[in-house]
């Protein structure tokens, strides 16, 4: 994989942040969790594809259900990035749900757990 230029590093950023606002402030459905994040944007050298990773506050349930209301929101997201940021194409949005941060919560306890148990044997 190469290198990000500095050009297609500012386009994520720009993107990462605009898509964030719409998401937050713009649409409507009511399928999208309150407390949904984009956690990272990728924007591809072409400007023809993005993928942008989205973090929800909740369940599984709540997760795949905000996922479902953001491809359906897409055309109009992709419409609102169109006229907020000046790019010669707007790229098409792949929504791809993002597990980190649940990942990294599971971890951690592992780790409590483990270092818990030493601590009551030693």
């Amino acid at each position: 994989m190469r290198k990000n230029s500095i050009k297609n590093t500012r386009i994520n950023a720009e993107v990462h942040k605009e898509l964030a606002d719409i998401i937050r402030s713009e649409i409507k459905d009511p399928r999208i969790a309150q407390f949904t994040s984009v956690t990272a944007v990728e924007v591809a050298p072409d400007l023809k594809t993005m993928k942008a990773w989205i973090s929800v506050l909740g369940d599984e349930k709540a997760l795949d259900d905000t996922i479902k209301g953001l491809k359906s929101a897409e055309g109009f997201a992709r419409r609102e990035l169109a006229r907020r940021i000046n790019l010669r194409n707007t790229p098409e949005i792949t929504f791809i749900p993002d597990d980190s941060i649940a990942y990294g919560i599971e971890m951690t306890h592992k780790i409590d757990e483990v270092t818990g148990s030493q601590d009551g044997s030693v």
